[in-house]
């Protein structure tokens, strides 16, 4: 009887049916009309090539009809041989159809038929009882087998009537049936040598089935004891490519008779199935069970073993015991990859979504091993659509343009997620018979960039690098940098790029002290249009090098350059002097300090920590030694090269301790000092030292502007003008001279008047003066990134006398430890006023911007005095006539020439 089922409603190019079919059906069996079912046109079934898709190397057991659509039986379908193991069967069949293409699946179940009768491995079994067995004593037979499956496989067992056995039928873990022979009555081996029997199998079909086989059991004389094994059951596990030979277990059972009742040997007992022992081997004597033969999970994933182990003795009893031997999945089957249907070329004006090819992927390994991926390149426009368990369709997801890419060779990557994973790759090409759509990607994902400090500007500091996979100018990238700020200040101000090479540069020397890291966006975009961009960070770590010598906080010398303590003769060896504290604005390597006694009066009586800086006696004083000892201190860090500094110390030894206070101060000779008290007080001293020498340079410009009083008069102006024109001087004096004005670090502005000559128009002279004003006034300092040679007039402030020779002194002597780095300052002209540098000449050097007589630093929108034949005075900035106003800032300089003079005004706008 021919039985259908449709278990699922028909979608157009996505239906799925299913069939049951009984097996041994003849060839020409009706099994469906199948083309009814999928609701197909009988007459263009032909035309649109609608068939059965089978895999290489399997049977065709079905077939359509395409006059018809029926799907008929190609040949007999026996179902212990399609399916070995148990459960349902089912054959998956793969239809396509094309013009369009579309791709149906159907399950064909195949119906169990009692066609089997159960069978005995042998028709006769000899059983060998000792007549000593006690009633309840088990022995079991081998089990018959039946290749059906369901309610036709092997039911129960039968035996024959007879008044000393009983039978017992056991089922197994997997459903599976054998029997047990159970002495009811004891044997007695003189009254009847031997016992027949007749054993029994029936199955559960209708009709019933039946094999048999005859049991032989002879009764031996006794033997005492039978063998035990340690336990009934055992289980292990195995990996499914183990190699032939594999140790599985090694099994013990024990005897205790003696001699050759007490030697016991090992056999697969009856229950064993004819592929366990294909697949393993027992050794007789040693027990050892071990691999024979090549192992398949996909095929059996449990193996049960039986073994009996017997003695040699007399009348020799077998016992048995169970092994389950559980296999472990490896993943050894890659996946398969198939190409159902491909429709190539494809027209270029293809729209989205167009169905190229079908494909299907098969892993035979099961789990994890099983499950397959199957995936393309990203970078392709097309993608991988499931559409059954396993199978793709190729689908187009953008335009296509023959110009950029005629061909595409697409790797097909079919993956299973085992551990190690298996691929398997097959190209499939697909030719495009005819955009910018490709972005610039970068080589990284991001840049990390390190860069020493104090760095030359304009030095380059790394390269980034994109690639477009188009062509011609949609593949020309140019580099730019986006748009940002580091620390306030743009971007553009830190670094610049190559439009064309990526190469990037730093504009600026980078202080480790002031900045550590910094990030920047490089955008590279192609010429296309519209132009794709894409933008990726570049980190710029800067590194730190030993630029700055350690400072010495502890001990402060009071008076003077040398520090004082007391030390009481009367201190024992290793008495606590004091401590030496530095600190270093360095970090690293480049800021530990390590100090040592570079003088001292008499070596042998102090020593000093190499870390911490702790100064102690060595020894006890003696008479002999001097009462006042000098040691010079240095403090040098681990830069390369290292720096140091050093300060004098002189220790007076007394006989008793005066309360005074000590210049190793309580905070330094604290061990739990914290790093921030020692820089607040590091601010404090420098603080001092700067204040001491900003009186001193008001002093002095106090005392060298009222030098300059009678010398006014020449130059045409008065006080408390800051600049002065000088009205009738030779121009040739000023041509020849080599005077030129000059801004540097703090201790090197040698006076505080400068003559400018040579800078302005022919024949006038600019000499800028300080008034005492100017001590309320904020330096700003201008630090070049290299040193220089001495200029003109730092040589000429050598020579100087008096407060200028003073000041320069002492600006040496605090420079040490009063110079603090200031940023980098950079000034340029503006676009307006280089084009009145081309009328009027350089008013000022190019690298210093004009001094305000307020502030020592130009600063836009301060006015400026104008000194001519009549004295000095300011001009209205609103006398248009007398002025020629250039650049249109929110911050202009106003410049106008009237008679000999050269007026400089800054208008605030």
């Amino acid at each position: 009887m021919l039985l259908l089922l449709v278990t699922s409603c028909l979608e157009p190019a996505s239906g799925q049916l299913r069939y049951s079919v009984p097996e041994e059906l003849e060839h020409g069996a009706f099994v469906a009309n199948i083309a009814e079912d999928l609701g197909l046109d009988v007459s263009k079934l032909s035309t649109r090539r609608f068939r059965i898709v089978s895999r290489a190397g399997t049977k065709q057991h079905l077939e359509v009809n395409l006059e018809n659509g029926i799907l008929f039986v190609n040949e007999k379908i026996d179902r212990e041989e399609v399916c070995e193991a148990g459960g349902a069967c089912l054959l998956h069949l793969q239809l396509v159809i094309e013009s369009p293409l579309a791709l149906y699946r159907v399950e064909v179940e195949v119906l169990d038929i009692n066609d089997n009768a159960p069978s005995f491995p042998w028709p006769e079994y000899v059983l060998e009882v000792t007549e000593s067995a006690l009633p309840g004593a088990r022995f079991p037979l081998e089990s018959a087998q039946d290749p059906d499956v369901g309610t036709n496989s092997l039911r129960t067992y039968q035996l024959s009537s007879n008044g000393f056995f009983s039978l017992e039928v056991q089922t197994r873990s997997d459903g599976s049936k054998f029997a047990e022979l159970v002495l009811e009555r004891a044997l007695d081996r003189e009254q009847q040598r031997s016992h027949r029997l007749l054993l029994t199998a029936l199955d559960g079909g209708l009709p019933e089935r039946s094999g048999t086989a005859g049991i032989l059991v002879t009764v031996l004389d006794a033997n005492d004891n039978v063998p035990a094994f340690d336990q009934p059951s055992y289980g292990v596990s195995l990996p499914e490519d183990a190699p032939p030979g594999t140790l599985v277990i090694k099994l013990n059972a024990t005897d205790l008779d003696e001699g050759t009742n007490g030697e016991i040997e090992y056999s697969f007992s009856g229950h064993a199935p004819p592929r366990v022992r294909q697949l393993f081997s027992v050794e007789p004597r040693s027990g050892q069970v071990r691999l024979a033969g090549p192992l398949d999970y996909e095929r059996a994933r449990l193996h049960e073993l039986y073994v009996q182990a017997k003695d040699r003795g007399p009348s020799a009893v077998a016992v048995h015991c169970r092994v389950l031997v559980h296999l472990l999945d490896v993943n050894d089957n890659a996946p398969e990859v198939s190409l159902t249907s491909v429709s190539t070329p494809v027209l270029e004006d293809a729209p989205p979504g167009t169905v190229i090819a079908v494909i299907s992927v098969l892993d035979r390994d099961s789990g994890d091993n099983g499950q397959v991926s199957c995936e393309i390149p990203r970078n392709v426009p097309f993608q991988l659509q499931a559409a059954f368990r396993n199978y793709y369709t190729l689908v187009t997801t953008a335009a296509l343009d023959r110009e950029a890419v005629p061909e595409y060779n697409l790797s097909i990557t079919a993956r299973d997620m085992g551990s190690p994973a298996l691929l398997t790759r097959k190209t499939l090409t697909v030719q495009v018979s005819d955009i910018n759509d490709n972005a610039p990607s970068f080589l990284q994902p991001s840049y990390s960039v390190y860069v020493l400090e104090n760095n030359a500007p304009g030095a380059s500091i790394c390269s980034v690098s994109a690639v477009d996979p188009d062509c011609r100018q949609n593949a020309y990238l140019s580099y730019s940098i986006v748009e940002g700020h580091i620390q306030g200040m743009p971007v553009a101000t830190y670094v610049s790029i190559n439009s064309d090479s990526g190469h990037m540069y730093a504009l600026r020397s980078l202080d480790y002290e002031q900045i550590r890291n910094f990030q920047v966006q490089v955008q590279a975009q192609d010429a296309g249009f519209p132009p794709l961009s894409s933008n990726v960070t570049v980190n710029v770590f800067i590194l730190d090098q030993n630029d700055n010598a350690p400072v010495i906080v502890s001990p402060v010398p009071r008076n003077g350059s040398l520090a004082t303590e007391v030390v009481p003769r009367s201190a024992d060896p290793g008495y606590l002097v004091g401590k030496v504290s530095a600190v270093d604005a360095d970090s690293g390597q480049n800021s530990r300090l390590s100090y040592q006694i570079l003088q001292a009066t008499d070596p042998s009586l102090f020593s000093l920590a190499l870390y911490t800086g702790e100064l102690r006696t060595i020894r006890a004083f003696l008479d002999k030694d001097a009462t006042r000892q000098r040691l010079v201190i240095q403090v040098r860090d681990n830069g390369q090269p290292p720096l140091s500094a050093s300060v004098s110390l002189l220790l007076s030894v007394v006989e008793s301790m005066p309360e005074t206070l000590s210049d190793f101060n309580e905070l330094s000779l604290n061990p739990e000092l914290s790093s921030s008290t020692l820089t607040l007080y590091l601010i404090v001293s420098l603080g001092s030292v700067s204040f001491t020498f900003l009186v001193a340079i008001i002093i002095l410009t106090a005392i060298k502007c009222h030098k300059d009083r009678h010398s006014l008069h020449g130059y045409g102006c008065s006080l408390p003008a800051c600049c002065c024109v000088r009205a009738r001087a030779s121009a040739k004096v000023f041509k020849n001279s080599n005077i030129k004005p000059q801004l540097s670090s703090g201790n090197k502005v040698p006076t505080n008047c400068l003559d400018v000559a040579g800078s302005g128009p022919p024949g006038y002279c600019y000499k800028v003066c300080l008034t005492p004003e100017s001590a309320k006034s904020d330096f700003m300092f201008l630090k070049p990134y290299s040193p220089s040679p001495p200029r003109n007039n730092e040589k000429a402030a050598e020579d100087l006398p008096g407060p200028g020779r003073k000041a320069r002194e002492a600006n040496n002597t605090v420079s040490a430890a009063s110079q603090i780095k200031q940023p980098n300052v950079d000034w340029l002209p503006t676009k307006t006023q280089r084009s009145a540098l081309k009328r009027y000449g350089p008013l000022y050097p190019p690298h210093i911007p004009p001094l305000d007589y307020q502030h020592n630093v130009y600063i836009p929108g301060t006015p400026t005095m104008l000194a001519n034949k009549e004295g000095p005075h300011c001009l209205d900035p609103e006398d248009k006539n007398s002025f020629s106003t250039f650049g249109k800032r929110k911050k202009m300089a106003t410049y106008c020439d009237i008679g000999d003079s050269m007026i400089i005004n800054n208008d605030l706008k």
